[in-house]
């Protein structure tokens, strides 16, 4: 047996239990990639992260990141979440600020600045659905939403579409059956959809049922390709502030920062379990 440190890390929120866990796995090279899907099945959670030693000098740590079903090259919140897990394990220290985490979307560089931590979105890569497809998209929905939506890769690949308000995102009750059978045929992670509260505040949810997570408490890849949405169809440059959760019960706050070369979502996490796990 195996006893490797935990820590399961409520993210995007200040409040314990609010945000959006991830289960932390830290010291995790005695586990090979079964034993690695086995745990994160039996966690329950959204994602796992398994940390290693990195393979590229320019990074601090390296993590593996897995839903209950499946491997993940990037997601937003275990990104936060094991940085925050570290730092407080002091496995890792900052230099300048900054932490480099290695994962299968490559390397991402994180800002750690006044108990908020930061990541750069990977590159985000477009491609624009076909005609059937968002004919189905909105019969999912049970809604037309006020664009066409747009695929955004940035490791998880989500379908991002804009509804005419922040009610209406919170009001809307899709058909995750449907969802989860267009998301599996076509290899998407699953779809994020947003509307705006107002300048500068926006709310976010986020569904990814074929990844056994019918609803994304506080999603952080979902948020940074919202923000690459607004980028790109030129809604929207600058700071913003997105909540999402409140349909879950949940109060998560993620902050956006959209720039011309570069976007960062951001936000603050709380260690809500630290102990040992049996393997």
């Amino acid at each position: 047996m195996k006893n490797i440190p935990f820590r399961q890390v409520d993210v995007f929120t200040k409040v314990p239990f609010m945000g959006n866990p991830v289960a932390v796995v830290l010291l995790a090279e005695s586990l090979g990639t079964e034993e690695m899907q086995r745990i994160a099945n039996w966690t329950n959670l959204s994602e796992t992260t398994f940390v290693l030693p990195p393979t590229d000098e320019r990074a601090d740590y390296r993590v593996r990141i897995f839903t209950p079903k499946s491997e993940l090259p990037f997601a937003g919140h275990p990104t936060i979440g094991t940085a925050h897990a570290l730092l407080e394990a002091g496995y890792v220290e900052p230099k300048e600020g900054a932490l480099v985490q290695e994962c299968g979307a490559g390397l991402v560089k994180l800002d750690v600045r006044e108990g908020m931590i930061s990541f750069d979105l990977p590159e985000p890569k477009f491609s624009f659905p076909h005609d059937e497809y968002r004919a189905d998209l909105e019969k999912i929905l049970g809604c037309i939403p006020c664009e066409p939506p747009f695929l955004v890769d940035v490791g998880p690949r989500w379908a991002v579409t804009r509804l005419p308000d922040a009610k209406a995102v919170l009001e809307l009750r899709p058909n995750l059956e449907a969802m989860k059978a267009q998301d599996v045929a076509l290899g998407h992670t699953g779809v994020v959809v947003f509307g705006e509260w107002g300048k500068g505040r926006i709310e976010v949810r986020a569904f990814a049922p074929a990844h056994g997570v019918n609803e994304d408490p506080v999603c952080g890849s979902g948020n940074g390709c919202v923000a690459a949405y607004l980028r790109k169809t030129s809604l929207f440059r600058g700071e913003i502030l997105s909540s999402q959760g409140s349909a879950l019960g949940r109060e998560g706050m993620i902050r956006l920062s959209v720039q011309s070369d570069r976007i960062m979502v951001g936000g603050n996490a709380v260690t809500c379990v630290s102990g040992t796990l049996t393997a």
